[in-house]
């Protein structure tokens, strides 16, 4: 198949780029690069580009002429969406409508979108599975559950198929040490405590240790992102083989709080972490943990990495290679 796949010189986009190459996939990556990086596209063809330019999109379909399309072009930190819902809904909203709008004028029926955990807001019951009210907290979550609800319509309407892979906490990085999470700047809880423990930072914030949780930080359920790849692949597969639009929660099924991932990234590297409180930041919920028995039952998928210390452990390597990496460049 021909894979026309948005944001993805980012993290998790990178991520699938590789791995649809490896399956023997022709990918075709559009990216603005305005957080992603042109060296993590490791093949395939590139095109730089805006959701925001429908003319560029156009030309984008009629040279390609993909299979599907999967979507990971979306601003994800909740708390700038707090301060600035705007940017939100312009690109996680309307840039998608434009993504759609196209894909409907080109006839290609195939659609992965990227979601969240983050529409289904606080929990009302915990493993959260996917028939779990959708009530989201933030501008994030919200834009997210609009998209959900869009694409609905959008089948109905015009017969677009597909799937929601709704992600509880991406993390760690390509078990060979060629990709990895470097955004700018970094929110994700797991970079930011190895980059504490690497010297790229001071230290670590902990932000609220008095939520309902066992040691009182938030909790959360932590999927390699080599694993989030796979169902990616997986839904693909079965939407092109059925005709069938779902949704999947991802999540490996287990919660680990902020101190929890703290004391496991201390066992994994051996230094101890410095750290520092913080108040409670709007809109985090205070436990989020995936039921996707679903995904595991339709999909057949199978994390192969839920291990917590697998998935520092692999953050760590790409850590260390990337620092040397830095070391080198100025160097140079």
């Amino acid at each position: 198949m021909k894979i026309l796949v948005v944001g993805g010189a980012g993290y998790i986009g990178s991520h699938m780029v590789k791995m649809l190459l490896e399956q023997g996939h022709a990918v075709v990556t559009f990216d603005n690069l305005s957080s992603g990086f042109r060296d993590a596209v490791l093949g395939g063809e590139f095109v730089k580009g805006d959701l925001a330019d429908k003319a560029k999109l156009d030309e984008v379909f009629r040279m390609h002429r993909p299979d599907a399309v999967m979507h990971f072009a979306s601003h994800i930190q909740v708390g700038e969406s707090v301060l600035h819902p705007d940017k939100y809904y312009l690109n996680n909203v309307t840039n998608t409508l434009n993504l759609l709008d196209t894909m409907v004028k080109h006839k290609v029926e195939y659609f992965i979108f990227s979601s969240t955990a983050a529409i289904f807001g606080e929990p009302e019951y915990v493993p959260i599975d996917h028939a779990h009210p959708k009530e989201p907290l933030n501008p994030y979550g919200r834009s997210k559950w609009m998209v959900e609800q869009i694409l609905g319509d959008y089948e109905n309407a015009y017969g677009l198929k597909s799937v929601c892979l709704r992600y509880f906490n991406a993390a760690g990085a390509d078990p060979s040490g060629l990709l990895g999470e470097r955004h700018e700047p970094e929110t994700h809880l797991i970079p930011l405590v190895l980059q504490a423990i690497s010297g790229r930072r001071e230290f670590i914030t902990v932000f609220g240790r008095d939520y309902n949780t066992p040691d009182g930080t938030c909790m959360r359920d932590y999927i390699h992102v080599v694993d989030l790849c796979s169902a990616h692949l997986l839904a693909l597969q079965r939407l092109m083989s059925t005709g069938l639009s779902r949704r999947y929660n991802l999540g490996n099924e287990s919660g680990y709080t902020v101190q929890e991932v703290i004391d496991a990234a201390e066992e994994v590297t051996g230094c101890v972490v410095r750290i520092e409180e913080g108040p409670r930041r709007p809109g985090d919920p205070a436990m989020l943990v995936a039921d996707a028995t679903l995904a595991r039952e339709e999909l057949g998928w199978k994390p192969l990495y839920s291990d917590l210390h697998t998935i520092i452990r692999h953050a760590w390597q790409w850590e260390m290679l990337h620092i040397q990496s830095e070391r080198k460049r100025c160097a140079a």
